[in-house]
């Protein structure tokens, strides 16, 4: 969930490195004790914002004092699911709807509000604009009860043929060819003409 909560609105390749830097920073994957012993001023030196680190701390002291239990919510149903999550500071409707397709692998979950399940809307049925919430959420009735499917069929037709369907290994795919092409560029021998400033 802590990944969830650092990968709001930045891209996947940032929020893995920056949740790469608290694992390092802890010397294993993040425990909700770890995360507390760090604290805020820590996880903002591994690139969290102020914001973000509060987030992460209330889930991780939430978790330890039970008001949570992030490890069993497999007994819960989606809408309580949901409500348990969303009571959590920074943790909204979309990070909750993630958390249960993705850590809970529930099948009937549609995240309405997703530019990307929009962005694929629009393009598939060729709208001349991105559908709205309630468009979406409309559309997607006669999908369930396989939503989440539906979810990831349209994330997956945004992405080129032959790309890793693990969002780790597409990430860290990108920041590999993103450090090739600095790296080659600044290997590169020098203009024979100087360029203006």
């Amino acid at each position: 969930m802590a990944l969830h909560i650092i990968g709001q609105q930045i891209s996947a390749t940032v929020a893995f490195i920056v949740f790469d830097r608290v694992a390092a920073a802890i010397g294993h994957i993040p425990t909700p004790d770890s995360v507390i012993a760090l604290g805020a001023e820590r996880l903002r030196e591994c690139g969290l914002s102020r914001t973000k680190a509060a987030y992460v701390l209330d889930l991780a002291q939430r978790q330890t004092s039970g008001l949570i239990d992030i490890e069993n919510m497999a007994s819960l149903d989606d809408d309580e699911a949901i409500a348990v999550l969303t009571a959590v500071h920074g943790i909204g409707l979309w990070s909750a709807q993630t958390f249960l397709i993705h850590q809970l692998h529930r099948p009937d979950v549609l995240p309405a509000g997703d530019g990307g399940v929009r962005r694929a809307i629009r393009e598939a049925w060729k709208l001349d604009e991105l559908p709205a919430v309630g468009e979406v959420r409309d559309m997607a009735t006669g999908w369930a009860p396989y939503r989440s499917y539906a979810a990831a069929l349209l994330w997956r037709s945004l992405r080129p043929a032959g790309e890793p369907s693990d969002p780790k290994a597409r990430a860290l795919s990108r920041e590999a060819k993103m450090t090739g092409s600095r790296t080659s560029s600044a290997a590169a021998p020098p203009p024979s003409h100087p360029r203006p400033a």
